[in-house]
């Protein structure tokens, strides 16, 4: 049995959980989010304020995606209530990040200013205060999968070099330093 598949999915307050033809719909103060299954392969029950997500058979495929299945919807129930966020930090001279509405404008050491248009669903914002360079840039979002492939984008714009440091890295990412060439002799 699956350690991850096995556990009880807890709604909080304000989350209401509906099941469809093979689709799970939560929706909450967030927003509502929708997580297809296959219902041949998992089965999925409503028990006194919480889901359970249940294989139906022992076949390889079922029992690989029954803790997939279950992780799927407890990320949608942590979306729809908390939301997801992730933070990057741009590092260099002259490097920063300007958002107006949905677009993010960042300059990189780029003969031009690179220009992100973030999609539907996610928040882009600066954390740093009004007046300051602008370093930190703030993701957010109820989808978790989203939040992340935007934070991904963002950093392939400039990714961190391997002997400065410059470049755009998450929040807690750590880049291991290459030696220059003065360093080998």
């Amino acid at each position: 049995m699956s350690r991850v598949g096995a556990e009880p999915i807890s709604l909080p307050k304000g989350v209401d959980a509906t099941l469809s033809a093979a689709n799970v719909q939560v929706k909450g103060p967030k927003g509502q989010l929708l997580v297809p299954f296959d219902t041949g392969k998992i089965d999925i029950h409503f028990e006194d304020g919480t889901i359970q997500v249940k294989r139906k058979s022992d076949e390889k495929e079922v029992r690989a995606i029954h803790g997939l299945i279950r992780s799927l919807v407890a990320n949608a129930v942590t979306g729809v209530s908390e939301g997801f966020s992730k933070k990057l930090d741009v590092h260099g001279v002259g490097y920063r990040a300007e958002v107006s509405g949905k677009r993010l404008t960042l300059h990189l050491g780029y003969s031009h200013p690179v220009v992100y248009e973030a999609p539907e669903g996610i928040e882009i914002s600066t954390e740093d205060a009004p007046g300051e360079v602008q370093t930190r840039i703030v993701v957010q979002g109820i989808d978790k999968q989203a939040v992340g492939q935007v934070a991904a984008d963002i950093r392939f714009k400039r990714k961190p070099d391997r002997y400065k440091g410059k470049g755009v890295r998450y929040e807690d990412e750590v880049i291991y330093f290459k030696a220059g060439k003065a360093a080998v002799a």
